[in-house]
């Protein structure tokens, strides 16, 4: 015998509903987020503060470093010393120069010249220790001076417009003379000015007298 059959009417179609799982919010929660904050402030306070502290030490440390040492101060102390002699020896002749003291002023051109060879000013001495020298010592060897000083200093008016005087006068030599002269001018017209190299310049008057002479080729 057949067992009954139940009416397909009867079977429901529905499925039986799964349970829900519980939702998981994906952001934080308030708190969690007031808690991140604050360890994230902390965090950078530490580094800062680590940062500030190193500034701080290398601060120091450049602070004290001193590139120079006492020997090259010393060194460079005792340069300025000979350099401030020399250039107030080298005033001085130039004031005795221009007062017509031409011994003293001789002997201190002469003072720069043998005891600072090595610095550069030595050479304005000499154009002073030769031009003193035409009014009171050895004309040859204040024209040799000139000469010399013409190479060193070479373009510097003044010895180029000494020597021409000199050569001219002394020397008879006016093509030589007419050289040295042209040079000068070129660099500086005042030399064509007696009243130039006597009242500003306070050249000897014997090679004042020397420069008119060449100037009216007498």
């Amino acid at each position: 015998m057949q067992p009954p059959v139940t009416p397909a009417s009867t079977i429901s179609t529905r499925a039986t509903p799964l349970p829900r799982s519980p939702t998981i919010s994906s952001s934080p929660s308030a708190a969690t987020r007031r808690q991140l904050l604050v360890s994230a402030g902390g965090l950078l306070l530490i580094v800062a503060a680590g940062s500030n502290n190193a500034s701080s030490k290398g601060a120091a440390a450049a602070a004290g470093y001193d590139p120079v040492t006492e020997a090259e101060r010393a060194a460079s102390a005792a340069v300025s010393l000979r350099v401030g002699e020399a250039v107030r020896l080298l005033d001085l002749g130039r004031d005795l120069q221009a007062r017509g003291e031409f011994p003293e002023a001789l002997a201190s051109f002469t003072a720069v010249v043998s005891g600072y060879k090595d610095l550069a000013l030595s050479e304005y001495a000499r154009v002073g220790r030769a031009l003193v020298l035409y009014e009171i010592g050895d004309r040859d060897e204040s024209i040799t001076e000139m000469e010399d000083v013409s190479v060193a200093l070479k373009g510097y008016p003044e010895i180029h417009a000494a020597l021409a005087a000199a050569l001219y006068a002394d020397k008879h030599a006016p093509l030589l003379a007419e050289n040295q002269f042209t040079i000068a001018t070129l660099l500086d017209p005042h030399y064509t000015d007696l009243a130039y190299v006597r009242d500003t310049k306070h050249w000897p008057p014997s090679l004042v007298a020397s420069l008119k002479n060449f100037f009216t080729l007498s």
